[in-house]
This record gives C-alpha cells, sequence and structure tokens, in this order.
C-alpha cells in the first residue's frame, strides 16, 4: 500500500475534529496491525472502491468519544448511546470524504459506503482485503483513538 493514501485522511482527521469537536488531536506513530481487535470501545469503518479498494476505520475510548460528541452537541453526553454512534458515523464519513477529496487532487478517484458502527469491549474490525493495515494511534487531552487504513490497489 503506498503510504502517500494514508495521510490525506490523517490529514482530514485532524481537521475534521478540530472545527467540528475543537479538539487537538496529535499523530502517534504509524504501525502494523497484526490483529482484528479494536483499540477502544465504539468503531466506524467505511468501504472504499474505485481506484483503490479497501476500508477506513476510527476507534475511540469511551472517555475520548463522550468527550468529543460532548463538545459537538455542546452538552454534557456520558454514555455510548444512538446518537454516539451516530456521531461516530457522521465524523467517518465526514473524514471519508475530505480524505478522498483530497486522494481526487493526487488523480486517485475512490467512493465511500456509509458507515457502520461498532460498540463493545474487544470488538472486531475486519478489513475488506486481506492486505497490512496500518494503525496510526492518536491522542487528544480527554484520550485516545486509532484510525486504520487498509487498501489494495
Amino acid at each position: 500500500m503506498d503510504v502517500h493514501m494514508v495521510n490525506p485522511f490523517i490529514d482530514a482527521t485532524i481537521y475534521v475534529l478540530s472545527s467540528l469537536a475543537f479538539t487537538n488531536a496529535h499523530v502517534g506513530a504509524p504501525y502494523l496491525k497484526k490483529d482484528f481487535v479494536a483499540q477502544g470501545d465504539v468503531s466506524g469503518i467505511v468501504g472504499l472502491s474505485g481506484e483503490a479498494r479497501g476500508t477506513i476505520s476510527v476507534t475511540f475510548t469511551k472517555k475520548c468519544i463522550l468527550k468529543i460528541v460532548s463538545k459537538m452537541f455542546g452538552e454534557e453526553i456520558d454514555e455510548i448511546n444512538d446518537e454516539v454512534k451516530d456521531a461516530v458515523g457522521e465524523i467517518l464519513n465526514i473524514v471519508s470524504g475530505h480524505g478522498r477529496k483530497q486522494l481526487q487532487t493526487m488523480g486517485k478517484t475512490i467512493k465511500g459506503a456509509i458507515p457502520t458502527v461498532i460498540t463493545g469491549k474487544n470488538h472486531t474490525i475486519c478489513h475488506m482485503t486481506s492486505h497490512p493495515i496500518i494503525a496510526v494511534p492518536f491522542s487528544t487531552e480527554n484520550g485516545d483513538f486509532t484510525f486504520e487504513v487498509c487498501f489494495e490497489e
């Protein structure tokens, strides 16, 4: 997988969380993920097709997503409920759109599916390809989350 296809999604994640939830996300060192177990409590996953095929996903710890959604809604949210799940799907949908738009300027046309949201401790994320999964950890003042990208061209 071309690492240049990962950077647009990293940039989009930082931009979207900053503008929608007034949250500064700091990027950690990317690594190859060796299993399918999510690194948090709630995940969104989007299938991608076109000139590259695969998936992107984001997994938030409970503390992190509750603060992000509280900032988005302007009210305190204290449990993972349907509104939080919808917000995770919408965050990922916007990140997907921004990342795919950047890829378009690089000459790669990719379409995104509707996000699916999964919750629960130790849930798994199954990516559509058998190619390596690049995991990108992020930290915020209110907890951590992980973005994953898995593409085949």
